[in-house]
């Protein structure tokens, strides 16, 4: 039987991981240098948390949520990370305790969508939410955030999209300007988007349908229909973006997959066509309704996510993973027992350790040695083992020498402090 991962689920191999340990460290560094601290919700929530703040009419929560009933519960495996963050705010009457929040996440969301380049079923994303302040300033920190990341990645094509669709007055008005506009052409309209004029007409601006696009090109924006608050606050957090230096556009037809959101929004895409339709690597905005629409206060919030799959598919190759700093082979089963004492010590003392205890010829362990780039090869057979020693071989050096078992913890670890050996001197091949 062929067993394969489930479509839209990858593995990700040893080979892989220390780019995505590269990308991990690198938001958390930045997230917490802006005053972020990590938060870890489950990973399944009541259903109705994603059809309540999600949308019901959106396409996550009509076609895309892993939905079940267990138990008499109805759950969903997460397909967002800010209504659970939301509601972990709420739960813990967090605002009670702190007038400002800064919490981040990192983690695998699942949405059963058709996989493509660039989109996964289960899916990895790091995001920042933060509670407590209406903005514009911590609205163009937290866009400032997300280029900070980004850059530090080493990925440099891209350009922010921002807009504003105000606050939910806003956005009742906005709304039927949308239906005026769509309704007398609604027979040259896709069928998604057919249905979204009598659910969400906002939704279609988000369509990719070719029957759409002139119909879209046409439509009224959100910030035609901003006025009072909604447009001070949107003409000053473009202010603070030029002040950031920013590469940033105002794009009045920018909308997101999420019905939460309120007043700002933001896509970070690139300008590459890498990743063909899936342009967006981070976005976010304002959702000053959810905590309230949750049982709690009413508290402002913004936030963002980012899809680590496609982050990972811009960054620039890193260098090869550092191997062992040390390879202990062993030559006979009776070394076996002081073996696992020196690589215990060794480890102990900060050294990346490995043990190769398989019955294999002397020379496929020095190959696989040399296969893992490891700095120093320790050999111990029986007769280091009746004199106290162990073998060591410098394999970019090409040197070789003797030292005590018990010595070798503090001798081998000032000989590695001292690096590698200068370009060009002995040093390995490749």
């Amino acid at each position: 039987m062929d067993l394969r991962a489930v479509r839209g689920m990858k593995d990700i191999l040893p080979e892989h991981v220390g780019q995505w340990h590269r990308l991990e460290r690198t938001f958390r560094a930045a997230a917490e240098r802006h005053g972020y601290a990590e938060v870890r919700t489950p990973l399944l929530e009541p259903t109705e948390l994603f059809v309540r703040q999600i949308g019901e009419s959106t396409d996550v929560v009509e076609k895309e949520m892993y939905s079940f009933e267990r138990h008499g519960d109805a759950l969903t495996v997460r397909p967002e990370g800010t209504a659970g963050v939301a509601r972990a705010y709420v739960q813990n009457a967090v605002q009670g305790k702190e007038p400002v929040s800064r919490w981040y996440y990192l983690g695998p969301m699942f949405r059963a969508e058709r996989p493509a380049k660039g989109r996964l079923r289960q899916f990895h994303q790091a995001g920042c939410e933060l509670f407590g302040d209406p903005g514009p300033v911590c609205d163009a920190e937290l866009i400032g955030l997300v280029a900070e990341v980004v850059g530090e990645l080493g990925i440099g094509n891209y350009r922010i999209h921002v807009n504003s669709i105000g606050d939910k007055a806003a956005q009742a008005r906005y709304r039927e300007a949308l239906r005026s506009h769509f309704a007398p052409i609604a027979g040259s309209l896709s069928e998604d988007s057919r249905r979204r004029l009598q659910t969400n007409p906002l939704r279609i601006l988000d369509s990719k349908s070719p029957e759409d696009a002139a119909a879209i090109a046409a439509a009224p924006t959100a910030t035609e229909l901003l006025d009072g608050d909604d447009a001070t606050h949107f003409q000053a957090l473009c202010r603070y973006l030029e002040s950031l230096e920013l590469p940033f556009v105002v794009d009045p037809k920018l909308v997101r997959g999420l019905d939460y959101y309120t007043r700002t929004l933001f896509e970070l895409r690139t300008t590459t066509d890498e990743l063909g339709a899936q342009s967006a690597l981070a976005g976010g905005g304002r959702y000053d309704g959810m905590v309230e629409s949750l049982g709690g206060p009413a508290v402002p919030a913004i936030g963002f996510a980012m899809g680590l799959e496609r982050l990972l598919a811009l960054m620039p190759e890193a260098g090869a993973a550092a191997g062992p700093h040390c390879y202990l082979v062993t030559l006979g089963e009776p070394t076996l027992a002081t073996a696992l004492g020196l690589a215990s010590r060794l480890r102990q003392a900060g050294l990346r350790v490995e043990l190769d205890a398989r019955a294999a010829s002397l020379k496929a362990k020095l190959r696989r040695a040399d296969g893992l780039r490891a700095t120093l090869c320790l050999l111990l057979g029986e007769g280091e083992l009746g004199r106290g020693v162990v073998t060591v071989k410098d394999l970019a050096r090409h040197e070789q020498w003797e030292v005590s078992l018990e010595e070798a913890p503090r001798s081998l670890g000032t000989r590695l402090a001292e690096g590698p050996p200068p370009a060009g001197a002995g040093s390995r091949p490749g």
